[in-house]
C-alpha cells in the first residue's frame, strides 16, 4: 500500500519534475527561437502559425530528448533539500529501513518510465512529424538548383527482393509516377532479366504499377530475347509510400511502424539499417534509464553533506554528463561499425546499473 511517507515523497517528486520540465522548456524555446528568427521571418508565417506548425512538435521533441535529465535533476533537487533539513536522517532514525525509504522513488521512477515508454512509441513520433515537416518545407529547403539536380532527390534505387533491383527517376509523390524506370534480376552475379520503361504509374484500381513503352530483355547462356510492349502492369514489392527520401524517417515512425519498416528492408537485404535499429532499441532503453537515474539521484542526494544542494547538483550533473557521453559513444559505434544496435542502446544502462549498485552498497543506512 502507498502510505503517507510515499505520498509525501511522490508529491515532491512530481511537482519538482513539472517545474524543471517547464523551466527547461521555456529556456529551450527561447534559445531555438532566437537562433531561427531570420528563418521564421522568411517563411512569412504569423507567430500563431509558427506555434501551431512548428513548436507544437518541437516541445514534445525536447521533452523526449531531455526527459531523463528532467527526472534526474528533480530527484537531486528535492531530495537534497530533504537531506539538508535532516528529514532523511529522521526517517531512517524512526525505524524506516533504507529500502523502505527508496520505495517511493522506485514507484515514481517506474511511473515516469512508463509515461516515457508510451510517449517514445506513439506520441513523440507524431510530434516529430509536425516538426520535421516544417523544417523540411521552410528551414532546410536551401539547396541551389544545381545541387538539387546533382543530388537528384526524386531518384530511387532499391533492392526489392534477393535478386531484383529497381530504379526510378524524377518520381512525383503527388501523382505517384516517374518518367524513367528499370528493373533487373541478377542470379549468380549475372543479369538474367532486364526491363525498362519510359514511365511508371501507380494503378490505384489494380493496386500495382502500370508501365508505358516497355522493353524486356531475357538473357540466358545462349541467346537474348527482346519484347516490346506499349503498356504492362506489374506487381512489385514496393509501395508508393516507400518512395521518399526523408532524413527524419526514423523519428517520425511509431514503434510498430518502425519495426515493420525494418523487417521489410531486411527482407530486401537493404544495408545501412543500423540508425533505424538503434532508434528502435533506444525507445525501450531510455525509459529504463529514467528509473535508473531516479534511484542514483536519490542515493546521491539522500546523504547530508556540508556542501548542501550545490554539491549534490554538481555530482548529479557530472553523472548525467557521463551517462549522455556513454550513450553517444555507443550510438556512434553502432552506426559506424559492426557494434550490435541492441547492445549499443543498452550499454549505458548496463554500466550505470553497476554504478547504482555500488552507490547503494556504499550509502549510509
Amino acid at each position: 500500500m502507498i502510505k503517507k511517507l510515499d505520498w509525501y515523497i511522490l508529491r515532491k517528486f512530481f511537482v519538482t519534475f513539472l517545474f524543471c520540465m517547464m523551466a527547461f522548456t521555456v529556456l529551450a524555446v527561447a534559445v531555438d527561437s532566437s537562433e531561427k528568427t531570420d528563418d521564421f521571418v522568411k517563411t512569412g508565417l504569423s507567430s500563431v502559425e509558427i506555434l501551431r506548425q512548428y513548436y507544437v512538435g518541437f516541445v514534445p521533441y525536447i521533452w523526449g530528448l531531455l526527459y531523463p535529465l528532467f527526472v534526474f535533476i528533480a530527484v537531486i533537487f528535492f531530495t537534497s533539500k530533504m537531506a539538508l533539513r535532516s528529514e532523511v536522517i529522521a526517517m531512517i532514525a524512526s525505524g524506516t529501513s533504507y529500502n523502505r525509504w527508496l520505495r517511493p522513488y522506485f514507484i515514481g521512477g517506474t511511473a515516469m518510465a512508463l509515461i516515457l515508454l508510451l510517449a517514445n512509441r506513439y506520441a513523440i513520433p507524431k510530434a516529430n512529424e509536425v516538426r520535421s515537416d516544417f523544417e523540411t518545407k521552410y528551414l532546410n529547403s536551401t539547396l541551389s538548383p544545381s545541387n538539387q539536380q546533382t543530388r537528384c532527390p526524386n531518384c530511387f534505387y532499391k533492392r526489392i527482393d534477393s535478386v531484383t533491383y529497381v530504379g526510378l527517376k524524377y518520381y512525383d509523390v503527388n501523382s505517384k509516377a516517374a518518367n524513367s524506370f528499370f528493373l533487373e534480376r541478377v542470379k549468380k552475379n549475372k543479369v538474367v532479366y532486364n526491363l525498362r520503361a519510359d514511365r511508371i504509374e501507380w494503378d490505384s484500381t489494380k493496386r500495382n504499377w502500370k508501365l508505358l513503352n516497355v522493353v524486356e530483355r531475357t538473357i540466358d547462356s545462349m541467346k537474348e530475347t527482346v519484347v516490346q510492349t506499349p503498356q504492362k502492369n506489374v506487381a512489385l514489392n514496393l509501395q508508393p509510400s516507400e518512395l521518399r527520401n526523408d532524413e527524419f524517417l526514423k523519428d517520425k515512425l511509431t514503434s510498430p511502424e518502425l519495426q515493420h519498416f525494418i523487417r521489410l528492408e531486411e527482407q530486401r537485404a537493404t544495408e545501412g539499417l543500423a540508425p533505424l535499429k538503434v532508434e528502435m532499441y533506444r525507445r525501450d532503453a531510455t525509459p529504463f534509464s529514467v528509473l535508473l537515474l531516479t534511484l542514483i539521484g536519490a542515493i546521491i542526494a539522500g546523504r547530508k553533506t556540508r556542501g548542501g544542494s550545490g554539491l549534490h547538483l554538481a555530482i548529479g550533473i557530472m553523472v548525467a554528463s557521463l551517462f549522455i557521453l556513454s550513450d553517444r559513444f555507443s550510438t556512434v559505434f553502432a552506426i559506424k561499425s559492426s557494434f550490435p544496435p541492441a547492445l549499443a542502446a543498452w550499454v549505458p544502462n548496463i554500466i550505470f546499473s553497476v554504478v547504482a549498485y555500488y552507490l547503494y552498497r556504499k550509502a549510509p543506512k
